[in-house]
């Protein structure tokens, strides 16, 4: 069976994602950024994480054995994961020097990291980082999903009416007492 790219990255795209710019300096030192949805947590021990980038980008070339960052994008950063994408959107997202390399600003998470490993993937590389320093903030990740930006929907609690397993009650509701514990056994 043979597929096409098109299937192919339907079938992909059914798998929601973050949204990560994956941040380094160019040759000429200046900051540099591709969007990226291929991340992942690889390690806790060593903290490892990993970003996979089409061998034809500049940040594929850019990060050869260099330190990297990257930025998990908050929900109102569409236009930065346009910029870096190649399609300029908006005012231009903000930079600040990192740890290991060039940040954006305004990001739900940033995960700063120094060069690990780098693997064959097809027609992509795998970069493995590891993390060196890491910030998070409160902000809403930005999502991907069936070729479109999304963002996660407010939290409600009417599917938990009927279960006893609701987050916010938890097993037992406010009602429960735990059993006491004796000293002493009579018998």
């Amino acid at each position: 069976m043979t597929l096409d790219h098109r299937t192919i990255r339907t079938g992909f795209g059914r798998f929601a994602t973050g949204v990560t710019v994956v941040t380094c300096r160019n040759d000429d030192g200046e900051p540099h950024g591709a969007t990226v949805n291929a991340f992942t947590a690889v390690s806790l021990e060593p903290a490892l994480c990993q970003v996979t980038l089409t061998r034809e980008s500049k940040a594929c070339r850019f990060l050869d054995d260099k330190p990297f960052a990257v930025n998990v994008l908050a929900a109102d950063q569409i236009d930065a994961a346009w910029t870096f994408a190649g399609r300029p959107q908006g005012p231009a997202p903000r930079w600040a020097d990192g740890p290991t390399a060039p940040v954006l600003l305004g990001t739900a998470a940033t995960i700063s990291c120094l060069p690990w490993r780098t693997y064959d993937g097809g027609d992509h590389l795998i970069v493995v980082g590891e993390v060196a320093h890491l910030h998070t903030s409160d902000a809403d990740p930005l999502l991907f999903f069936g070729g479109a930006f999304r963002e996660i929907a407010a939290r409600t609690a009417d599917h938990w009416m009927s279960s006893v397993d609701c987050p916010d009650i938890g097993w037992f509701g406010s009602d429960f007492a735990p059993l006491r514990t004796t000293s002493t056994l009579k018998g």
